[in-house]
């Protein structure tokens, strides 16, 4: 795949060279075909040295025929639109680019037979067209409302370059209780520091984030802290990334010992997702680290931990998905990841859970143990 910003900067080039084709190929009696990357697991590839998942050979390839016909028109018709707002500069989240292609065909009843019946219908499409020119949603001015995790440090300051080229410095020390939130296209964003930071830490759980701060977490280290909030977005990805490589910090993820955490959370925020293969690159950290909660933590500091519930479509899905991974997911298959595989075998046999916020129970008078258990943990090395 091309750099990103040489892609970026072709991208009329390289619709027009599409619609060309595909015009000459109608002209010749021809069905035209558009290929896309296919965005699967089974065309997801892992290298430990790269550290994140990246696309294989596989193509999604969509020919002209009766089936087809209003998918491919679809897709030209959004692309048209899309190129007007490359031109223009403008952006758009998709629900507005939904509504921006209801108003063209609300004013040119021509349009009709290419009305999307419903949002998803456009959001595949807007999909489909990254996928086949091999381009980030953010390259073609298109923003998803995603939001960063909610930061808190003591010792960073952010700089954000404009639209217009001016620069805004943010000083996470003068925002009290109150987190930073990174938008969605954390690359226009340059970080440095009062003090070095020692570690980043993200948690999985907003509120666990928000009171760990409360309790004096960032006072007490040279860190920065973030709240994830569960599956993390493109938001959360970027801004991990963007930490790991600037501040070249250790970074570890504190979140539930389960299967779901350990599959969909901590490997989409690691080594990205087999749904956004051309997007891994800018939008995993694969130097994060698993802190915990890990197996022998339950027994090291008596925490409460109890079954999965098989009778629980969502705990038992997780459970069967855990089989699926460890057989078919590269990230967990490579030697290099062993160690948060044997997490999943653990989860598989044992058939129990342990959360977060279990690390409160060690002992209910002294609301900083959690916080004394993780910096020992991190001292000590105990993670994956």
């Amino acid at each position: 795949m091309a750099s990103k910003s040489s892609v970026a900067a072709d991208i009329p080039k390289l619709s027009k060279e599409l619609c060309l084709r595909l015009l000459g190929d109608l002209e010749k009696a021809k069905r035209p075909v558009i290929y896309a990357t296919k965005c699967s697991l089974d065309n997801a590839m892992y290298n430990p040295k790269v550290g994140y998942l990246t696309p294989g050979d596989k193509k999604v390839a969509t020919e002209l025929n009766v089936s087809s016909v209003k998918k491919m028109s679809r897709t030209i018709f959004m692309l048209e639109i899309i190129l007007g707002n490359l031109e223009t500069g403008a952006v758009n989240t998709k629900r507005e680019l939904y509504y921006i292609s209801k108003g063209y065909i609300k004013h040119d009843p021509k349009l009709k037979p290419l009305d999307f019946a419903d949002q998803n219908e456009s959001d595949d499409i807007i999909d489909f067209i990254c996928e086949m020119l091999e381009v980030y949603r953010e390259e073609i001015n298109c923003y998803a409302n995603d939001r960063g995790g909610q930061t808190y440090s003591q010792q960073l300051i952010v700089t954000e370059t404009m639209v217009d080229g001016t620069k805004a410095t943010i000083d996470l020390s003068k925002l009290g209780t109150s987190p930073f939130q990174p938008k969605n296209r954390p690359q226009n964003l340059k970080l440095s520091a009062r003090k070095k930071i020692d570690f980043c830490l993200i948690v999985e759980s907003e509120g666990t984030a928000n009171t760990l701060v409360a309790n004096g977490f960032t006072k007490r280290n040279n860190c920065i802290l973030m709240g994830a909030q569960g599956v993390p977005s493109n938001a959360v990805r970027g801004w991990s990334k963007l930490i790991q490589d600037q501040l070249e910090c250790p970074i570890y993820f504190f979140g539930d010992l389960d299967a779901y955490t350990m599959q969909n959370i901590f490997r989409t925020l690691k080594a990205g997702s087999a749904a956004s293969l051309i997007r891994n690159e800018d939008y995993s950290a694969p130097e994060v680290r698993f802190l915990g909660v890990l197996p022998d933590d339950i027994k090291k500091y008596d925490l409460l931990d109890y079954p999965v519930k098989e009778n629980d479509a969502q705990e038992a899905r997780a459970l069967k998905k855990a089989g699926d991974v460890l057989k078919n997911d590269p990230f967990f298959m490579d030697k290099k990841n062993k160690g948060l595989a044997d997490i999943l075998k653990w989860l598989q046999v044992n058939k129990r859970r342990c959360e977060q916020q279990s690390y409160f129970t060690v002992n209910p008078k002294d609301p900083t143990m959690p916080e004394k258990i993780i910096i020992d943990k991190i001292k000590r090395g105990h993670y994956v």
